[in-house]
């Protein structure tokens, strides 16, 4: 059995989520999305709010030889989350998880120079960020994501999602200023089977969202630095 597909694709779920972000659009926000399949998302509340779009990356921690089981993750800046239950459970030693971390930073770093070439990172001090996902299970790199945003000293920290389950929303809730999300469906099924349309998203889509962005705004590209 699958959940319901109430989503027809991440445009469609950006677009929802952009009406119960309205409120945001006089503070000037800036919108994070995680790659990358929050990107389509994060692009449409962008479009909708008129405010600048770039990425953040967090990525998961798997157990050995369990990929799909989460010990924590890292996110960039060097932050990492663990799941201390998990952890013990399996008896990992601070070495595995370590080289671990140290493993998935470097993937972290790579990303962000293949996604966001030589930009530096945008300044969020003392701004409203508003973070986007097309959707979270355990919400391991959606927290890990929040940690190290709360570092970088923002005014006000907005998790949007489209769906997640009750339990990852409530732990999460307390984590943020704000958590959006249209959907806590209490019997929980795979993020992908509340929309119609689930195509993986490149890296090359999230590089011309990205653009496309920028230009909608005004923005100067990359070729476009030295005039400034």
């Amino acid at each position: 059995m699958r959940g319901e597909a109430f989503l027809e694709d991440r445009a469609d779920a950006g677009r929802r989520l952009a009406a119960g972000l309205a409120g945001y659009g006089d503070e000037d926000p800036i919108v994070l999305a995680l790659p990358r399949g929050g990107v389509p998302v994060g692009a449409e509340v962008s479009r909708s709010l008129g405010a600048p779009l770039d990425v953040f990356i967090a990525r998961k921690l798997g157990a050995p030889e369990q990929p799909e089981l989460g010990i924590g993750a890292v996110a960039q800046g060097g932050v990492l989350v663990l799941n201390e239950r998990i952890v013990r459970a399996l008896g990992l030693s601070e070495e595995h998880v370590r080289r671990a971390a140290e493993e998935e930073l470097r993937e972290v770093g790579r990303r962000l120079r293949l996604l966001r070439g030589e930009r530096p990172e945008p300044p969020v001090d003392g701004r409203t960020v508003i973070l986007v996902d097309d959707g979270l299970a355990t919400g391991a790199t959606a927290r890990a994501a929040v940690v190290a945003m709360r570092e970088r000293g923002p005014r006000r920290i907005v998790l949007a999602v489209p769906v997640c389950p009750p339990r990852t929303a409530e732990l999460l809730r307390p984590e943020v200023d704000e958590l959006v999300v249209l959907r806590t469906p209490k019997d929980f099924y795979a993020v992908g089977s509340y929309y119609a349309d689930f195509e993986q998203v490149t890296d090359e889509e999230v590089v011309r969202l990205l653009e496309q962005a920028r230009t909608e705004r005004g923005e100067p590209g990359p070729g476009d630095a030295s005039q400034r």
